[in-house]
């Protein structure tokens, strides 16, 4: 509410009276305020860190908020919802928000809060503002090893490795570097202080060496190794490791050398070994399945031993025409003849199985063409090309018998009359 002092007076004066007394008084105006203001928030958001070992109601942060309207309209209630807002708790009207007393906060579970808060006044005007709060990590876990003594197989040549987990959400509380805090004799093993992995000095390179070097025949040898984390205050732990040293067995074989690095862990070679004869029996599987189908589809039974089967030999049917090419035949009806090869209808194998369809029915001579009669040019001469004709007629031997002869002879007694009636047409005499 806003209280406005004017400075006008109200002044009073007599008229009737000859003195004229007067008086003077002053005039306050009081304004009623209204509730015509929205209560707001100094930010739209928040941030807030706390550490992960903080006891339960802890303060994380406090919100603000301003509303200009007075008295009761000018009341505010501060609230929080959302999902993340189960483990906080906020003081209605100082807006400070604190952890639940039984809140136990552990980065490594959840390390991200975040969630709304509500400023409304008594008319239910109000406003929003988002929460973001961060658990911050703590070192409260120590690295540890899966057991505390541990058996490993060491080939000379390649390193074993050793791991302690830190459980520290954050770095440098879940870094862990080792080191070789016992070892018998010291100088014969080096670690690498990141990733754990220990091996022998460069210049041992056979059992010889190291028989040399200790009376121990057995190369069993026992070590005292340390995982510590780099957060503040630091945490350690140690665990024994005895390591089993033998001969390179690459050479022999990978099959080898797979068997000797999982002579420590049985259950990886029996998975592998599960994994390959599961291979091979899908492939089984897909091969008999594609088989069956395949057979399944053709309706008929493969055989075992491949068939060769003979491909027939059609001969051409191409009818030749005898007063074309003066060809003499005995008999004319031997050019039609179908000669059925009753060999080509069964296979080498014998398996009747395939149906050799029939051959095809012959098909019926075509007719000769008819005689073209061309207009040749005026120099060519038929006494030529009778001449000829009749000359190779006689110079041939008659040693023809029967039909061939006497087609022979009405074949030119056709061409002789043929030439006559072309001369007589162009005017040439007869020879």
């Amino acid at each position: 509410m806003i209280i406005s002092q004017l400075p006008p007076q109200l002044l009073a004066i007599e008229v009737n009276t000859p003195e004229k007394f007067s008086s003077t008084a002053d005039i306050v105006i009081h304004l009623l305020d209204t509730n015509d203001n929205v209560p707001k928030f100094s930010s739209d958001y928040y941030i807030a860190r706390i550490p992960e070992n903080s006891p339960g109601g802890s303060n994380v942060v406090a919100v603000t908020a301003t509303d200009p309207d007075s008295g009761l309209w000018g009341e505010m209630k501060y609230s929080i919802y959302g999902t993340g807002a189960d483990l906080f708790l906020i003081h209605p009207s100082t807006g400070i928000i604190y952890t639940q007393p039984w809140a136990i906060l552990d980065a490594e579970v959840a390390s991200k809060y975040n969630f709304y808060v509500k400023v409304e006044d008594t008319e239910g005007k109000y406003s929003l503002a988002e929460v973001f709060i961060t658990v911050l990590d703590v070192n409260d876990h120590s690295p540890e090893f899966n057991e505390n003594i541990q058996e490993k197989t060491m080939i000379i040549g390649s390193p074993v490795k050793v791991e302690a987990i830190d459980q520290d959400a954050e770095e440098p509380n879940n870094i862990v570097d080792y080191s070789i805090m016992q070892a018998d004799p010291a100088n014969v093993f080096d670690i690498d202080q990141s990733t754990g992995e220990i091996k022998l000095k460069s210049y041992i390179r056979s059992l010889d060496i190291i028989h040399n070097i200790t009376n121990n025949k057995d190369c069993i040898w026992s070590l005292v190794v340390q995982a510590k984390d780099r957060g503040s205050p630091s945490f350690s732990t140690t665990a024994v490791l005895k390591i089993d040293i033998t001969e390179e067995t690459l050479r022999k074989g990978p099959m080898a050398a797979f068997l000797m690095q999982t002579k420590d862990n049985p259950m990886k070679a029996l998975g592998v070994l599960a994994g390959v004869m599961g291979v091979m029996v899908m492939i089984t599987i897909l091969i008999s399945t594609a088989m069956f189908w395949r057979n399944k589809r053709s309706n008929k039974i493969m055989p075992v031993r491949r068939i060769i089967k003979k491909r027939q030999n059609y001969q051409s049917r191409t009818i030749r025409m005898e007063w074309l090419k003066f060809k003499r035949s005995s008999n004319a009806a031997e050019k039609f003849a179908v000669e059925d090869d009753t060999r080509s209808l069964q296979n080498e194998n014998s398996n009747n199985n395939f149906q050799v369809p029939p051959p095809p029915p012959p098909a019926a001579p075509a007719p000769p063409p008819a005689p073209v009669f061309r207009v040749s040019a005026p120099e060519w001469r038929v006494p030529t090309v009778s001449g000829s004709l009749s000359s190779q007629v006689g110079s041939k031997p008659m040693k023809k018998k029967g039909a061939s002869c006497t087609a022979n002879n009405a074949l030119v007694s056709e061409l002789k009359q043929r030439f006559e009636m072309r001369n007589a047409a162009l005017g040439h005499p007869h020879v």
